[in-house]
């Protein structure tokens, strides 16, 4: 076997430090060796072409490159080796620049040392098999799973990239939590009217034939990997017919039960047949199965099909339907819930009359909403005097330890609008710190600062905060430290704005679909700054709050990332390039353990019960080679990273 060399001086950075012909005589002795070459600048232009002549002349059997780091140029001479009609997997570079000219004072020392390391790629090397990189048939649709702000701007993005997309949503209704505000921060704008027109063109815009919308349903099942995956999607029935419906509400007036309207947080009631709240898209009632007369009693009520005006609009009988959708990436968008208050029963949520968390306190403010927009008490009052409590779960290691960010922005929004539903009425915040950040975010906080009404209180723990109610019908009392005492000041409502946390549906869909989850439970990305939209599943990418606490303006940037992602990675006619860097399994030596699979960190390991071997994807294998080392039977090999290769190195090393 006959091995080229190829020592790259890189100018003085390596011809400074170490001595060229000194390692060309040391290596000549090396079974196998061929032929020593020096070149100036090899990745230059001049010295790639250099070099691929060079091996069209000499044809050696495997080359060794001594040059800088393989991140930087190992793809360039695997290029250079392609042209010139050889394997470029029969190639092992050494970085001499990096590891020894740059970090080695003494010149004969860098010599020795890169002479050792050329010497072990030329024993590896030997070992090399000739790799081929696969071709893979691609499918370029995309499955959105969530329809806020980020699933609804990913949607419509690719859809009118012309891509299909399956657009997935569990709710009735399209636009996630900002369509249930009346005003977003920081410029008072109206939630429903900012997404409307995205909804809109979702609905019945010039690509709305590229979106296929699933409403009250879910993800339940999705197997294949990225380029080729399937999905099963669960669609519960809505009761109503989104062809034939106009509408009109007769139904509604008509339907006889009731119970807690859930998108109201429970503060009114809605008919068992009705509209979420008023405004939503689709604009579709739905039937609520839990309040029904039929569906919770068993009883034969068909008095909203009697009322109906369109034959055949009111679907009694529509049933579950599981469909299934094949597509090539997935875009998680479910976004996030809001930390549960009672958690911190000193604040009194949920057993205090008038404390509402921040949800609650947006659904009373909007026209929407259980009190169509007018701020009272539950004693039917204007409140005169409004307890604000930032941080609630936030900054706490008891809690959740991060700054989720935009609960500081909405409490500054709540004094804005408090200011205009109730004039006069005086607000005190409660906070721990402020986070403000952003050209525009701060002037509501400036607003709030300038406000004679405006009282801030700063507090050091929220175990220092106490809310009870205040007897005889006087409101409310909250207790806190002050100086060295404690001081006591009536209210007539607080509002609590709670930490930013995963979703349910984040929850769910994460185990679903084999996600990691960060220490706090949100989406891990691959990179937390380089590659944020990337899940550590190969063709997951995540966009929006499922990820972490962020408001709409991160939300729809972090969708327009992931949708750009899925643009470039599956393009129609482009075939996908599977590398053959990967690790495989030799079902001989599988003893069924399953070791391997939760160590994968790409979630590339399968098992197959019928043979009763793991299998690994290479599709979705990385080469990390952690699934080798915990493999407790050696059954699996990283491939070009095999256990002899790396053995023959070190051994040439230590020599």
């Amino acid at each position: 076997m006959r091995i080229g060399v190829y020592f790259c001086n890189c100018g003085p950075n390596i011809s400074e430090k170490i001595d060229a012909e000194s390692v060309r005589r040391d290596v000549e002795a090396i079974a196998g060796f061929g032929y020593f070459r020096t070149v100036d600048f090899l990745c230059s232009s001049t010295g790639t072409e250099e070099m691929e002549n060079d091996l069209r002349s000499e044809k050696p059997d495997r080359v060794v490159v001594a040059a800088c780091s393989v991140r930087d140029h190992e793809e360039t001479f695997r290029d250079v080796m392609s042209r010139a009609g050889l394997n470029p997997f029969l190639m092992q570079m050494v970085n001499i620049r990096e590891h020894i000219a740059w970090v080695t004072a003494d010149r004969d020392q860098a010599t020795a040392k890169a002479s050792a390391q050329i010497r072990a790629a030329m024993k590896r090397v030997v070992l090399h098999e000739p790799l081929e990189r696969k071709e893979l048939d691609i499918n370029t649709d995309v499955l959105v799973i969530g329809s806020g702000p980020a699933g609804l701007k990913a949607a419509l993005t690719l859809a009118e990239a012309g891509r299909k997309v399956f657009l997935v949503e569990k709710e009735p209704m399209i636009g996630g939590m900002p369509v249930r505000y009346e005003e977003m921060f920081p410029n008072i704008e109206c939630g429903p009217c900012m997404l409307e027109p995205v909804m809109g063109d979702i609905l019945h815009g010039p690509d709305a034939g590229n979106i296929e919308l699933f409403t009250l349903s879910e993800v339940v099942e999705v197997v294949g990997y990225y380029g080729n995956f399937s999905a099963k999607i669960l669609r519960h029935p809505r009761g109503i017919s989104a062809d034939l419906c106009i509408g009109c509400a007769m139904c509604i007036e008509a339907c006889p039960a009731s119970a807690p309207n859930p998108y109201n947080c429970g503060m009114n009631e809605k008919k068992a047949l009705d509209f979420p709240f008023r405004g939503v898209l689709p604009n579709l009632p739905y039937i609520d199965s839990a309040s029904c007369l039929r569906t919770s009693r068993g009883e034969d009520c068909t008095a909203c099909r009697d009322a109906c005006l369109v034959e055949g609009a009111v679907l009694l009988e529509e049933a579950e339907e599981v469909v299934t959708r094949a597509f090539g990436a997935i875009i998680l968008a479910t976004g996030g819930a809001l930390y549960d208050c009672s958690r911190l029963p000193n604040l009194g949520y949920g057993t205090v009359p008038d404390v509402l968390d921040a949800l609650e306190f947006e659904r009373m403010l909007a026209a929407s909403g259980p009190t169509e927009g007018v701020l009272k008490t539950a004693g039917g009052k204007t409140p005169e005097n409004i307890a604000i409590i930032h941080c609630v779960g936030s900054l706490d290691a008891r809690h959740k330890s991060y700054c989720s960010g935009v609960c500081c922005e909405v409490a500054f929004k709540f004094n804005h609008l408090i200011a205009h539903k109730a004039e006069g009425a005086s607000v005190t915040h409660f906070y721990k710190t402020v986070a403000v950040a952003g050209k525009e975010e701060f002037k509501l906080y400036d607003e709030a600062k300038g406000r004679a009404a405006s009282r801030f209180v700063r507090y050091d723990d929220l175990s220092e905060i106490s809310v009870s109610a205040g007897g005889h019908g006087e409101g409310l009392s909250i207790s806190f430290a002050r100086g060295e005492g404690i001081e006591a000041n009536r209210f007539d409502m607080v509002v609590l704005c709670p930490a930013v946390v995963p979703s349910e549906g984040t929850k769910k869909m994460l185990s679903l679909l084999e996600l990691s989850a960060d220490r706090f439970g949100f989406a891990a990305e691959m990179h937390g700054r380089m590659d944020s939209a990337k899940g550590n599943v190969r063709g997951v990418f995540l966009a929006g709050a499922c990820q972490a606490p962020m408001d709409v303006q991160k939300t729809v940037n972090q969708a327009l990332a992931a949708t750009g992602l899925v643009l470039s990675g599956l393009v129609p006619g482009r075939k996908m390039i599977v590398e053959p860097v990967t690790a495989e399994v030799d079902p001989d030596r599988c003893s069924a353990c399953r070791s391997c699979i939760p160590v994968c960190p790409y979630k590339a390991i399968s098992f197959d019960s019928d043979k009763k071997v793991a299998f690994i994807n290479s599709v979705l294998c990385m080469g990390c080679g952690t699934c080798v080392a915990a493999c407790p039977t050696g059954a699996i090999k990283g491939i070009h990273f095999t256990n002899d290769e790396i053995l023959a190195e070190i051994a040439e090393v230590l020599a």
